[in-house]
């Protein structure tokens, strides 16, 4: 399988690389850090006039069609500079909007989303078992809308979302609702997360909503394994962005005499976190083009399954030992490589952690294949 990129995901990452490189310095971060969204708006514009936002939407919606891959790349890049901008939520969201919205919804919001004028995020956790495929809201038609009921959990950067995707359960099957973020029966609850973003908990209480797609149907599927692909790639640039700080300090440090760089134990401890980043990077390619075409559902499922479990238990290693090789100034929150040790952890746990991840691989893995009409 040839996972090199082609031209335009190039551009993609070089352009993405130039813009997080210039705008998120240590001291813009720390700016941000404080500020009350925790969201940097100006990195976000940038970003929207430099097309990099619309580049993953479809061709038909006014974007250039790069898709997942085109949103990995920009997400690896965001991760390794750790910038503080709501990439994966908003454009996962999109995505989905853009293959199961109709064509009313696709007009309304896409162009806003494209230009950065508007956001959307995506409420998949709850406060239970983190299986974002079972939700325990619920959802009852009324008329040309839908109620919503229920609590969800974490849902990520809710500062600038006008929208959000809510998956809740109907009698047909899970569902996707679009819902606004200040409709009658929504509540939200405010509070910071490991890596200082800030993040809401969503309280429905008969809220109206509009179905994505038909409930029962592949469009909550469909954002889970964005998601779950999606923070592969996040965490897969985060480690990334960690090793090379942890590279740049043992090469300049010296102890009795010899850089930190030529000691056995600490290669050994580089060594193992190279092997994870490239765990990470391969399976996560996997998962981009199980999710192209031609599409198998439960090779998709699979291969985003394997990707989170690698960016979750390879990326955690990463950032623990990144940190444990810079000794004690490696736990001052004021040094850079602090941030990339939070974020990793967040991400790490964002809709379940390892154990989480391996429950749902021993299930896809054992489910009983479809049965095969027999012709007489």
């Amino acid at each position: 399988m040839d996972f090199s990129l082609g031209e335009e995901l190039e551009a993609v990452r070089d352009l993405a690389r130039e813009i997080f490189t210039d705008r998120a310095t240590p001291e813009r971060l720390r700016e941000v850090e404080t500020s009350p969204s925790r969201t940097d708006e100006r990195l976000w514009a940038d970003l929207a006039a430099a097309g990099l936002l619309a580049a993953v939407l479809p061709e038909q919606d006014g974007g250039a069609g790069l898709g997942a891959a085109g949103l990995c790349v920009l997400l690896e890049e965001q991760g390794r500079r750790v910038a503080p901008v709501p990439l994966w939520p908003a454009l996962t969201a999109a995505l989905t909007l853009a293959a199961y919205g109709t064509p009313e919804q696709r007009t309304r919001l896409l162009p806003g989303l494209a230009d950065g004028s508007a956001r959307l995020t995506a409420a998949l956790e709850e406060f239970g078992p983190a299986d974002p495929l079972r939700p325990s809201a619920t959802a009852v038609p009324d008329g040309p809308h839908w109620r919503i009921d229920g609590v969800k959990a974490a849902v990520p950067s809710p500062g600038g979302a006008r929208h959000v995707l809510v998956t809740a359960a109907t009698a047909s099957g899970p569902g996707l609702f679009l819902v606004a973020a200040d409709a009658p029966g929504a509540t939200w609850e405010y509070a910071e997360t490991t890596s200082h973003d800030m993040s809401g908990h969503l309280t429905l209480a008969g809220a109206p909503g509009e179905p994505v797609g038909t409930p029962g149907g592949g469009a909550v599927g469909h954002l889970v394994r964005g998601v779950f692909t999606a923070l592969a790639a996040v965490q897969t640039g985060v480690a990334e962005g960690a090793l090379r700080h942890a590279a740049d300090h043992l090469r300049e440090r010296t102890q009795f005499g010899r850089p930190l760089a030529t000691f056995q134990a600490v290669q050994h401890q580089l060594a193992d976190c190279y092997i994870d980043i490239e765990a990470m990077r391969v399976t996560l390619w996997q998962a981009v083009d199980a999710l192209g075409e031609p599409f198998d559902e439960e090779a998709a499922d699979r291969a985003a399954t394997v990707a989170k479990w690698w960016a979750t238990e390879g990326g955690l290693n990463t950032v623990h030992r990144v940190q444990h090789v810079h000794g004690g100034i490696g736990v001052d929150t004021d040094y850079p490589v602090h941030r990339h040790f939070l974020w990793g952890k967040q991400t790490a746990c964002t809709l379940g952690g390892a154990g989480a991840d391996l429950e749902r691989l021993g299930a896809l893995l054992t489910a009983p294949a479809p049965a095969t009409a027999v012709v007489p």
